[in-house]
């Protein structure tokens, strides 16, 4: 490890001395792919070079021990270098960590497709309400979101909602979202005051560009007709509503939010080139059987993650059984105190597999 981190610091002053170069400076392409690539080993150089120093002062703090005749500074040196081993430790795992190979999806946008489950109008109203948690979320990290299409239930939540988000590190962020969330509370209409146990499905898909997807133009069928509002309620008197069939898979994305015929075709090519890709990297991580089944596409969809338990107050993450008694914060989009440990649960189970 101490090799690869050697020759990481060496990349990382090269890259220094090239941001420097007037001829780099000039050209903004090469000088923004050198100061990409300078930052994303920034954390690993600044944590490396922490080690160093730890090591420095361990060595100080050792050969003192072994010249000091005084018990006392004996005793002082022996906890120093007690508290720097630890130090040390502590800063091995960080870099353990951050030499992990990256997923290259990490930064990418993002497709969230929201879906009601068991539980009928209760489980549309729940779809509804983890849009706005995620929603919140994403206003208190500066990201943006916008849906892509919404198919309303008449009592007001969704029967399906898909939002495109964008920002720094979405994916990274959201990847693990994906799966089925399970609500326990009374619902409105319950008159017996009984709890009543739905379910909704959150998938989380890398957005695609046209570079990461191409879709043949002769492979696809494009309807378009009149957008029409919850219960079938016509809204729209003009065919704005664009339906698209990629005839190879049978994939089906229909979008009508905007008046635009054009921009309903242009959102409904987002969503399908998002799910294409994300369908070829789950054949792709089938075939090598080497991606773990916690991932978008890894076919674990079905599976209960988390479980929202409104009498109690409490979230639950099956995952990695952490229970939060802070719902309604969690429901405001204080979704850090489960997003981080998610995190750090998946860098350890990679580190075991390394």
């Amino acid at each position: 490890m101490l090799k690869k981190l050697e020759d990481i610091e060496n990349k990382f002053e090269k890259l220094n001395d090239l941001l420097s170069d007037p001829a780099v400076i000039a050209n903004q392409n090469d000088f923004k792919a050198y100061a990409k690539e300078q930052s994303e080993l920034t954390p690993i150089v600044q944590q490396y070079r922490a080690l160093k120093k730890i090591d420095s002062q361990l060595e100080e703090n050792e050969n003192l021990l072994k010249e000091e005749d005084d018990p006392e500074m004996a005793a002082m040196a022996m906890e120093e270098v007690e508290s720097l081993k630890q130090a040390r430790l502590e800063n091995e795992s960080r870099l353990k960590v951050l030499l992990l190979p990256k997923d290259p999806r990490d930064g990418k946008n993002v497709i969230m497709e929201i879906r009601a489950g068991t539980g009928g109008d209760e489980a549309a109203l729940f779809c509804a309400d983890v849009f706005r948690m995620y929603s919140r979320f994403s206003e208190r990290v500066k990201w943006k979101t916008e849906i892509l299409s919404a198919n309303e239930s008449i009592k007001g939540g969704y029967k399906e909602l898909i939002l495109g988000i964008q920002g720094k590190d979405v994916f990274s962020k959201l990847k693990f979202e994906s799966g089925t969330h399970r609500v326990q509370r009374v619902p409105e209409t319950e008159t017996q005051g009984r709890v009543h146990t739905s379910a909704i499905t959150v998938a989380i898909l890398p957005e695609a560009e046209e570079v990461d997807m191409t879709i043949n133009p002769q492979d696809l069928k494009i309807d378009v007709f009149r957008s029409s509002g919850p219960g079938g309620q016509s809204v729209n008197t003009t065919d704005s509503a664009v339906r698209l069939t990629h005839v190879p898979t049978g994939l089906v994305v229909t979008c009508q939010d905007e008046k635009s015929q054009h921009k309903n075709k242009e959102k409904a090519m987002k969503v399908l080139r998002s799910r294409l890709l994300d369908e070829e990297q789950r054949k792709q991580q089938e075939e090598t059987a080497r991606e773990r089944r916690s991932q978008v596409g890894s076919g674990d969809r079905s599976e209960r993650i988390r479980t929202y338990n409104y009498s109690q107050e409490r979230v639950t993450d099956h995952r990695i059984g952490l229970t939060l008694h802070k719902l309604t914060q969690i429901m405001e989009g204080d979704l850090e105190e489960i997003l981080e440990p998610l995190a750090l649960h998946f860098q350890a189970e990679a580190l075991k597999s390394n």
